[in-house]
Order: structure tokens, then sequence, then C-alpha cells
């Protein structure tokens, strides 16, 4: 099965999502390479970075189900690879 390596970046605007979050992210977690998340204080809000290395379909899944999430914001960057 062929896999791409993307950065689904994520902003977090309600800490009520968070929980919501953190289970659509548990459901991928066999693809996901690494995750860094940034409390940006001032705004009150979460930056959240999410490499992952899976099939498009697996990545575009994640993603809209991100996107669906009120409170949260999500977009995807695919490598060329």
């Amino acid at each position: 099965m062929d896999t791409r390596v993307a950065v689904i970046s994520i902003i977090v605007e309600d800490f009520d999502a968070v929980e919501v979050l953190n289970s659509l992210l548990h459901d991928y977690s066999k693809y996901i390479i690494g995750r860094m998340g940034i409390p940006y204080r001032e705004k009150n809000i979460n930056i959240i970075s999410v490499a992952i290395d899976a099939p498009s379909d697996a990545i575009n899944a994640l993603t809209g189900a991100l996107g669906r999430v009120d409170g949260l914001t999500a977009k995807v960057a695919y490598s060329k690879a």
C-alpha cells in the first residue's frame, strides 16, 4: 500500500474540542510519526503539528474529521515523495 508523508496543522480555539481531537489522533496513531503542540497563551489558542505517513485516504479522512470538529481548524500539506 502506497503511503504519503504529510503535516496536518491544527489550531485549537475551543478547549472543549481537545477530547475529540485526542480521540481522533488516537484512532490514527499507527500512522503518526510525531506531534508538536504549542500553547499560545496571548491569543488563548493551541497550535499543533502532526507529521503523518499514511495512505492518502487515511490522511484525507483524518483531516476531514478534524475539520468537522467545532473549535478546530485543520489543514494538510503533502510531501512530493
